[in-house]
């Protein structure tokens, strides 16, 4: 089983990923609390306005309370954007483990 989300043993923390945007790199924080994703903040992208901002909300909103990524969809109109979201979460949260 090659990256199936395991969710087991995400440690405390706040830690950092990157993933591929459209323009460049995202660098997000993720803090974990209680084994389960509590907050998610952009560090730094390059992404566009008015496209980036609502990837970001969904996707960090659909993320807090979760172990892991799946099942957490791409915004329509911002895919690109929000791969490069999932991508950092999903980096962060190998860091947790």
């Amino acid at each position: 089983m090659v990256g199936c989300g395991s969710s087991a043993g995400l440690k405390d923390g706040k830690y950092t990923g990157e993933g591929k945007g459209n323009n460049g790199p995202i660098v997000l924080s993720v803090t974990v609390k209680d084994g389960k994703i509590s907050e998610v903040v952009a560090d730094s992208e390059k992404e566009t306005d008015g496209i980036w901002e609502g990837a970001i909300q969904s996707i960090s909103k659909a993320a807090v309370g979760k172990k892991s990524t799946e099942g957490i969809d791409t915004v329509s109109g911002a895919t690109n954007s929000s791969k490069g979201i999932i991508e950092a979460i999903n980096a962060a949260l190998a860091k947790a483990k």
